[in-house]
């Protein structure tokens, strides 16, 4: 119900009188919604080692923690057009906070690992209707020759949330407890319900009377929702617990990938033939609209690639704690916050194809990467962050704006729920790809470093008699020092194939990025002025 519901004399007024608001009302409720539940994925992950042992769980029981959000949400995301479209924007939204915070209670207070894993698949349910929803309203409530500033306001939630996730997480399990991690929700959640109920609005069309199921027009599409939680769970537990098996040498990892794929083919097909689909394919139908998923398909895969990347890095050849990795970070989501509104405001004043030069940026900033050693300080990699997040601050607004232009305004939602899932999905595909990769590289890299560390070598002849001399020296007999300096030869072996492992993985980062710069020609070239025919 709009706030102007029940004003004497306003009987007549639209229901979208709250939408006279200013944008930048609505612009701080909708994306702190989005914010926290962005945050909920990447401030839980430091946390895991205290949760297992605080509920005597092993490590690996406690990842489905973790699991279990990501395939209910990604369940959920790519349908909540359909249900904003079906119990109302308003009505959705504010279902998902509400859910969102009661869950995040649940999780807060568990007593056991089974509790908490059910509890976090509602919270993932509850809380992929977020990001989707929160950007539609946005695109809403601004004009599209300011919608690039509308797509700012959202950005600073879904790009610098996982920046400052795991500091976040680190600092409040350092210095209070896991639970807290989702306790946080819980005020926040009642702050933004208040806020929500009493701002938003829905559209003209969707502000009419709903009272029963029947007169929502409710109609489920029960072999086209089967098929997509069917694909979307195997794929996701694919992606997540895929390298922990060992790829397709799991008879349950190949399984799953079949079923992945027949099932959401066949989820394809089917959408694309219905008159009223729960996801709308036909979107992509749209040159510009169906490149601007695959650009943020990438732009997820970077983001989050490197976002798990840098923290194992100075984590495992730096020695740094997890508060310290997330600190790595931290610097780079807030040279994102203070770049968003610059080019939000430039974003109806130039044109999108400028997209090239943020892949060019961004894919540079991974080619620094590459450059990385085993003896750099904390500011080289701050730093490096920093100039990563520039660009991906110049990719965000442009690539939500251009994929916009083509989207009739009464498919925002549908929209949103598009591209929302896109970037989630690559997202979850970097992360598998890139520590798959680091993994098979680092063992590459180990076989080819040994066949040079051999007794015949003057090398290592040389080497292991001055680590010998070393621990001898140190009061270690000569047997003893002669084992010891093999072990630490070995351990720089290690380090060294573990170094290149990560070079090469930035490498090929930076490389796909610049591979896909062609792509951004083919967007549509925005009319003079900003504005688009037909979206209003």
């Amino acid at each position: 119900m709009s706030i102007f519901a029940e004003t004497p004399g306003r009987a007549s007024r639209p229901a979208t009188a709250a939408l006279a608001l200013s944008p930048w009302v609505i612009a701080p409720i909708v994306g702190l919604a989005a914010f926290m539940e962005v945050l909920d994925v990447s401030i839980v992950n430091v946390s895991l080692q205290h949760v297992a042992g605080s509920l005597a769980a092993t490590p690996d029981e406690a990842t489905w923690v973790l699991t279990s959000y990501l395939v209910t949400n990604a369940i959920v995301l790519p349908i909540s057009g359909w249900l904003s479209q079906t119990f109302g924007r308003k009505r959705y939204f504010l279902g998902c906070i509400i859910g969102f915070t009661l869950t995040s209670l649940v999780c807060g207070l568990a007593p056991t690992l089974g509790l908490l894993i059910v509890a976090r698949a509602f919270q993932g349910a509850t809380g992929g209707g977020l990001q989707p929803t929160s950007q539609a309203f946005l695109a809403d409530a601004f004009p599209p020759e300011k919608r690039g500033q509308a797509f700012a306001a959202y950005g600073l939630a879904v790009v610098f949330a996982p920046a400052i996730g795991p500091t976040i997480g680190g600092w409040i399990t350092d210095n209070f407890d896991w639970r807290w991690v989702f306790l946080v929700n819980v005020p926040v959640g009642i702050v933004l319900t208040i806020l929500a109920t009493r701002v938003l609005a829905e559209r003209p069309q969707e502000a009419v009377a709903r009272g029963t199921p029947a007169r929502w027009g409710f109609s489920l599409d029960y072999i086209g929702f089967a098929l997509l939680v069917i694909g979307m769970c195997a794929l996701q537990i694919v992606l997540d617990k895929g390298q922990e098996d060992d790829w397709f040498s799991s008879s349950l990892i190949t399984d799953l990938s079949i079923t992945a794929v027949v099932a959401l083919a066949a989820f394809v097909v089917w959408e694309w033939r219905r008159a009223d689909p729960i996801v709308d394919l036909r979107l992509l139908a749209d040159r510009s609209f169906a490149i601007g998923n695959l650009l943020m398909f990438v732009l997820g895969f970077a983001l989050m690639g490197t976002t798990v990347l840098l923290p194992l890095f100075v984590q495992t050849l730096l020695g740094y704690t997890a508060t310290d990795a997330g600190l790595v970070l931290s610097p780079g989501g807030f040279a994102t916050m203070l770049m968003m509104p610059v080019v939000g405001a430039l974003s109806g004043k130039i044109d999108a194809r400028l997209i090239t030069f943020g892949l060019a940026w961004t894919g540079m900033a991974m080619f620094h990467m590459s450059g990385f050693d085993a003896g750099i300080d904390y500011a080289t990699v701050a730093w490096a962050r920093v100039y990563q997040s520039l660009g991906l601050a110049l990719l965000f607004i442009p690539i939500n704006t251009a994929a916009y232009q083509g989207v009739p305004a009464a498919k925002n939602a549908n929209a949103s729920a598009l591209i929302n899932m896109m970037r989630n999905i690559g997202g979850s595909v970097g992360i598998a790809l890139m520590t798959t990769f680091l993994a098979r590289r680092e063992q590459y890299h180990q076989n080819m470093l040994v066949e040079h560390v051999t007794p015949y070598s003057t090398q290592t002849s040389r080497m292991l008699q001055h680590l010998q001399q070393v621990y001898h020296g140190a009061h270690a007999g000569a047997a003893d020092a002669l084992h010891h300096a093999e072990a630490q030869l070995y351990a720089m072996v290690q380090t060294q194939a573990a170094v290149l492992s990560y070079i090469d993985a930035f490498w090929v980062m930076g490389a796909v990025l610049l591979a896909i710069m062609p792509l951004v020609l083919l967007l549509r070239k925005p009319p003079r002025g900003g504005a688009r025919p037909g979206a209003h």
